[in-house]
């Protein structure tokens, strides 16, 4: 009479265990096919980077078949549109330099000094309050940032300096300036709050002020990561086209002081594509400038994940 009830059992135990298989079996699966999303994701990505490469290269080279390196690189003279055409980019060159270092000058203080602020200064509600508006700077159009720049900024400084035009390397700067300040800050502050306590503590034991422990222990003991930011707002600086576009001036030649025009890389890109024949030296000069300006930033990012790395100590 008891063997029906042990069997009763064995099915019952089965029946509970099934279910549990199921599950087991179901979050494998959703496991398994997380991964193979994500890995396929990071392929895409790799692919889509590889690409781009491979375009630019592809259509900028050949140039190099009919114009010297060295007379593209080291000469400034940009005909490209004349009947003996000249290809050379050095004005364009230094005037993407120009306004880049002109913007680090002006993104530098204002970036770190927030950062300092947010991270060493500001209570705990104050820098929640705070932060969001630094932030609100990087979502704002670089188009909108070249309208200001053109409507407001530019009649302005023409009439502080007595300038013929406001278009020039000093107000493309300060707009850039402004751009790259949420970059800046945003990573200053990470590489200060990664800071140890204890370095405070110390400094603050051994009778420092608050503002010597900031500027003489905390702000070199976070110099990887704030050299870090640097490079980054750099390379968004350089790869900037509205901006640019809008208030630079648009004239390809070396600027001799801050208050003359230039035409940067990025902007000669942008203004010339739409005038070229596929395939003419003109379209592969542009896919040429292309490619410097892919170098200039691929170096930076490179230098900024080392300088990072180190921060980290990985």
């Amino acid at each position: 009479m008891s063997f029906p009830d042990n069997q009763q059992n064995l099915h019952s135990d089965t029946g509970a265990q099934a279910p549990v298989f199921v599950r087991m079996k179901l979050k494998s699966f959703k496991e398994k096919s997380f991964q193979a999303i994500t890995y396929t994701a990071a392929l895409l990505t790799v692919a889509c980077l590889l690409g781009i490469i491979f375009g630019i290269f592809r259509e900028g080279l050949p140039l190099f078949e009919s114009v010297n390196l060295k007379e593209f690189l080291f000469t400034n003279s940009w005909y490209p549109t004349h009947a003996e055409p000249e290809f050379g980019a050095w004005a364009l060159i230094a005037g993407s330099l120009a306004v880049t270092l002109g913007a680090l000058v002006i993104a530098i203080p204002l970036g770190l000094g927030a950062a300092i602020f947010l991270a060493e200064i500001a209570g705990p509600r104050l820098s929640e309050l705070a932060k969001p508006v630094v932030e609100l700077l990087a979502g704002i159009p670089s188009v909108v940032y070249g309208l200001f720049g053109m409507a407001f900024l530019a009649p302005l400084v023409r009439q502080w300096f007595d300038l013929d035009t406001g278009l020039n390397v000093f107000t493309v700067s300060v707009i850039l300036g402004v751009m790259i300040v949420p970059v800046i800050c945003s990573m200053c502050e990470d590489a200060l709050s990664n800071v140890p306590k204890n370095i405070r503590e110390a400094s603050l034991a051994l009778g420092a002020t608050r503002a010597e422990t900031i500027f003489k222990a905390v702000v070199p003991a976070a110099k990887n990561g704030i050299a870090g930011s640097i490079l980054m707002g750099f390379g968004r600086a350089v790869g900037e086209t509205m901006v640019v576009l809008m208030v630079a001036g648009g004239a390809a030649r070396i600027p001799g002081s801050v208050f003359d025009p230039v035409r940067p890389l990025t902007s000669t890109i942008a203004a010339e594509m739409g005038e070229t024949v596929i395939g003419d030296l003109h379209y592969q000069s542009l896919f040429a400038l292309a490619i410097i300006l892919f170098l200039i930033t691929f170096v930076s990012n490179l230098v900024t994940e080392a300088l990072l790395i180190r921060r980290d100590g990985r």
